[in-house]
Order: C-alpha cells, then sequence, then structure tokens
C-alpha cells in the first residue's frame, strides 16, 4: 500500500509542552500531523501546573470528522447531547461523533489524555450554556 504519510516518532525525553485551544491544558504534539500533511492529528494533554483556573470548556462542537480520546492518568467528566454525563478514568476511552455537542464540566489535577482527530485543524464552536 502505497501512502504520501512520513515516518513519525515522539520520544518522550524530547517532549515539549505547548499552550494549544484551552489555556488550562498544555499540548504534547506527536508529529502525526507533519507526517500526515494534516489528515490527523494526536497529541497528548495534560492539567497546567500549577491549576489557576477550573477546567470547564462550556457546551461547544469542533468541525471535524474524527475525534477520539484515550485517558493516560486521572480523570475527566464531561456531558454529551443526547447521551447524559460521563466520567472517564485512566485505561478509558470516547469515540465523540463527529457534530456532538459536548461540555467538559470537571477533571482532576493530574489529568493527562491523548486525543485523535481528523482532520489535524479544525473549527471549535462555543454555543449557549442552556444548550446541552
Amino acid at each position: 500500500m502505497k501512502t504520501t504519510q512520513k515516518f513519525c516518532a515522539s520520544r518522550a525525553h524530547e517532549a515539549k509542552w505547548t499552550q494549544g485551544l484551552r489555556k488550562f491544558f498544555e499540548y504534547r504534539d506527536l508529529g502525526v500531523s507533519a507526517a500526515t500533511h494534516g489528515e490527523y492529528n494526536a497529541h497528548v494533554i495534560r492539567v497546567k501546573q500549577p491549576v489557576t483556573e477550573f477546567p470547564h470548556t462550556g457546551p461547544h462542537v469542533h468541525d471535524l470528522k474524527f475525534q477520539m480520546i484515550y485517558i493516560l492518568k486521572g480523570w475527566i467528566r464531561f456531558t454529551y447531547e443526547g447521551q447524559g454525563e460521563f466520567t472517564f478514568e485512566a485505561g478509558d476511552s470516547c469515540l465523540q461523533p463527529a457534530g456532538i455537542v459536548h461540555d467538559e464540566i470537571a477533571c482532576s489535577d493530574d489529568l493527562e489524555l491523548i486525543e485523535f482527530t481528523s482532520p489535524a485543524s479544525f473549527e471549535t464552536r462555543r454555543l449557549e450554556e442552556n444548550h446541552a
């Protein structure tokens, strides 16, 4: 099978954490976006230390084709429109269907998760609080 994807490896001892979509999180790019020419993304997300703000996103939706999370450490609580409230702990995963309205309502101070998306870049639209 031919591919235009490039080989990509991300080494923990070389990790660089940067600011991303949410200011109370920091992000470690795993290089997947560059290796797939923006078709996919994978990054590790963790709570920014010291914790100075309650991590709550408000109801929102992402304009993308695919979004999945896998919890590495700690826990995170979401509400999903039409699905209810879920708390995910280390080892849990969730495929968040394209276009689903969701809201992160709480997480542990030690949260770390990996998120996979397609495409790599996408728009996030915040909705009214009473929507979800």
